[in-house]
């Protein structure tokens, strides 16, 4: 006869509690489902409202404590995902971010995925391939502050040993918008493939891969996060007929056309109403 016990054993799922910040955001909403076949829990936060999560501050340290007590894991998708004033993203993207990595260290969380963002190295050039050494060219405050998470990051590998995927993600949607997020372009289905690679790969020291799907054009390489086994199965080229074909446009000084930012690099930084 079969022991009991031994059945509820093998058919524990890999993790047990994984926490998913931002999950009420656009990233969030896919991932949910993907990682509830992964752990017997799954714990939820976002600052918007959602249903059955914890609505948790970011910036509040005693509120991040209380969202990783008992946690394996952490897939980090909250704070703010677009260009801001510097004062919000300081709270949201860079207290934040601390917060997480010091209550990591306090209750024994070991990997974090860190949803950073292609906009570290946006100010290179369309015409250059950038892998994940490439030096930081952030194109934006947004930008400067994922060069931060991933710099912070670093530090609590190498000081307290916590494993983080850093992801640069590129442009995340049903389908491309315009024609450079046919470069940028990560589907959903390779999303959730790249948060399960990052999740499940036995060791991952602190490591960076860019968040693209199997675009034609390609202005980032994977190659020196293979490890990981990353293989995008979709494209932008299904979307290519949204697109009409154009001539080069003779405006060679648009920064929104010379960097890999596009308009992010091109965008005034945005200050908070005085008033």
């Amino acid at each position: 006869m079969t022991d009991p016990q031994a059945r509820i054993s093998s058919a524990r799922k890999p993790f047990h509690r994984l926490l998913l910040t931002g999950a009420a955001g656009n990233l969030g909403v896919q991932l949910r489902g993907a990682l509830g076949a992964w752990a017997d829990v799954v714990r939820v936060s976002d600052i918007a409202p959602l249903s059955a999560a914890a609505s948790a501050d970011l910036a509040d340290r005693a509120a991040v404590d209380a969202l990783l007590e008992g946690v394996d894991a952490i897939v980090h998708l909250g704070g703010i995902s677009i260009d801001a004033p510097f004062d919000d993203l300081l709270e949201a993207n860079i207290r934040g971010v601390y917060n997480l990595y010091a209550a990591a260290v306090k209750h024994g969380v070991k990997r974090v995925v860190y949803a950073s963002s292609n906009h570290v190295v946006g100010f290179h050039p369309v015409t250059s391939v950038v892998d994940v050494d490439a030096p930081l060219r952030p194109d934006s405050l947004y930008g400067v502050t994922k060069c931060f998470g991933e710099a912070l990051s670093r530090y609590y590998f190498d000081r307290f040993g916590i494993e983080t995927v850093c992801l640069r993600i590129g442009s995340s949607f049903d389908a491309p918008k315009n024609r450079r997020m046919m470069v940028t372009f990560l589907s959903f289905r390779d999303f959730i493939e790249l948060v399960r690679c990052s999740l499940f790969t036995n060791r991952v020291g602190h490591a960076i891969v860019y968040g693209v799907s199997d675009n034609p054009t390609k202005w980032v390489d994977n190659t020196k996060a293979s490890f990981l086994g990353f293989r995008p199965q979709d494209s932008s080229e299904q979307f290519a007929h949204l697109f009409e074909a154009v001539a080069p446009n003779a405006d060679f000084d648009d920064i929104a056309q010379r960097f890999q930012g596009g308009p992010f690099a091109a965008a005034a930084p945005l200050e908070r109403d005085a008033s």
